[in-house]
């Protein structure tokens, strides 16, 4: 489990200043990793259906381990694959001598971009309702928009 940064707090001429960049992109950055597990799971579970529907892979044990997902923490991002040098992974995806081209993993990825757009969309608006409530609940700016000043 990753730390929390604590706010940069300053002292100049008896006022303090508290800063939460840090917090904001821990939390920014956090957002974006559950999202991406979110997508890499939704899209291996898709994937999963899709091979399940070749002929003799409907009961293969096998084909479960097949397709994976990293959600990479450095480098925030998505990536997708089968397992190295596998007949019913690469073999099938890119096609070879024996095996004609299927595409599983780009055909459903392609088919599922809307999906992909609704489950990060789901992730970043979090991020808006909860400036929205911070906007709501600010109590030192009480008074400052009345009418009667």
């Amino acid at each position: 489990m990753a730390r929390i940064p604590n706010p940069v707090r300053t002292r100049k001429d008896g006022v303090e200043v508290v800063s939460s960049v840090d917090k904001a992109k821990f939390t920014l950055h956090e957002l974006i990793r559950a999202a991406n597990r979110a997508t890499g799971a939704h899209l291996r579970r898709r994937m999963l259906r899709e091979a399940r529907k070749m002929p003799g892979m409907r009961k293969n044990r096998r084909l479960g381990a097949a397709f994976q997902y990293w959600a990479r923490r450095r480098e925030t991002d998505l990536v997708i694959g089968s397992k190295h040098g596998t007949w019913y992974g690469s073999g099938q995806e890119l096609g070879t001598k024996n095996q004609p081209k299927r595409g599983i993993i780009r055909s459903t990825v392609m088919a599922e971009t809307d999906a992909i757009r609704k489950i990060q969309g789901q992730f970043i608006s979090a991020i808006e309702d909860d400036n929205r409530a911070r906007a709501e609940i600010d109590t030192e700016n009480e008074g400052d928009n009345d009418e009667n000043d």
